[in-house]
């Protein structure tokens, strides 16, 4: 699998959650759900070969099939909400007869990243039976909203935990359960939208952000939800350059007061105010947040930061 996702250098932890992962979970979202697991337990290695190469190209499927819906969800939430991002609409619930009920999860998220709201995508059968999924807020319960939504009858069934949730639905009763959100957490929407500080842990500059740094901080992971990166600042670094890569990825350099240069890359944010800044700025002064990691695609050894978000100096 590693072969197939065309990885250089040592296996990490982002290697197993960003391309490994989604490649043996490709076959369960869109395809035979077994195929991950015959991957893991196989002996042969022409079976796994030919195993990891079918699950590469179920995972490109399911990136198309997820764009697509991506840009169908992203189309009625700003229905929902308004160009004015409309305080008043705290949750969004999106449902659709063409999309898959494999990747309304990866839907659900890019929703929530974009509007920074709970959000659900929900797949509908042609008889208007609905599977969906959602994602939260930290500091919004979704599990327990769903939870309560099935005791009032609103929904079919549903669980999860305050993070992520699944329901089962009716097409007819999708705009109560939208209504039954915005009541139940309007609240806690609020004041998680409102938390908007990015904590740093530290301040460098590019000549700062050294192979052996990175080397030491990952000696500190692996990191998670619960354990996050160390989050750096790189205040004042010009752009040099910038330019979309991959699957609208923004990848871009920058120099700091004393020549010293930086690659930093903004992954799936071409349409995003940060990548939009990015590709616009060339020459421009920025301050710039993210994680380090060591970027060793082509065979190289590069200290990468992989952005969270930008300023421009004023």
């Amino acid at each position: 699998m590693a072969d197939v996702a065309r990885l250089d250098g040592p296996i990490t932890p982002f290697h197993l959650g960003f391309l490994i992962g989604p490649r043996i979970n490709a076959g369960g979202r869109i395809g035979d759900a077994a195929l991950g697991a015959r991957l893991l337990l196989t002996q042969d290695e022409a079976e796994a070969t030919a195993i990891a190469a079918r699950l590469d190209q179920l995972n490109s499927e399911r990136r198309e099939i997820e764009k697509r819906m991506v840009e169908e969800a992203e189309a009625e939430a700003l229905a929902m909400i308004g160009l004015d991002d409309d305080e008043n609409k705290s949750v969004i619930v999106t449902a659709s007869q063409a999309w898959h009920p494999g990747v309304v999860g990866l839907v659900a998220s890019r929703l929530k990243d974009r509007f920074r709201r709970p959000s659900f995508a929900i797949a509908l059968d042609p008889s208007g039976h609905g599977t969906g999924s959602g994602r939260s807020l930290t500091g919004v319960d979704l599990g327990r909203a769903v939870r309560a939504a099935v005791d009032e009858g609103i929904i079919v069934k549903g669980g999860g935990h305050a993070m992520a949730a699944g329901v089962t639905i009716q097409s007819e009763r999708i705009d109560v359960f939208r209504a039954f959100l915005e009541a139940r957490l309007h609240n806690d929407v609020k004041d998680a939208r409102a938390e908007t500080a990015l904590l740093i842990d530290a301040t460098l500059t590019a000549g700062g952000a050294t192979a052996e740094l990175v080397e030491r901080i990952e000696k500190a992971g692996p990191f998670g939800a619960s354990h996050p990166e160390p989050m750096m600042a790189f205040p004042n670094h010009r752009l040099v350059d910038s330019g979309v890569v991959g699957q609208g990825h923004v990848r871009a350099r920058f120099k700091s007061g004393d020549g010293s240069m930086i690659g930093a890359i903004a992954f799936r944010s071409e349409d995003t105010p940060m990548g939009k800044a990015l590709l616009s700025g060339r020459g421009e002064a920025f301050h710039l947040a993210g994680t380090l990691n060591v970027d060793r695609y082509g065979g190289g050894e590069r200290v990468q930061l992989r952005l969270v978000d930008v300023a421009r100096v004023n």
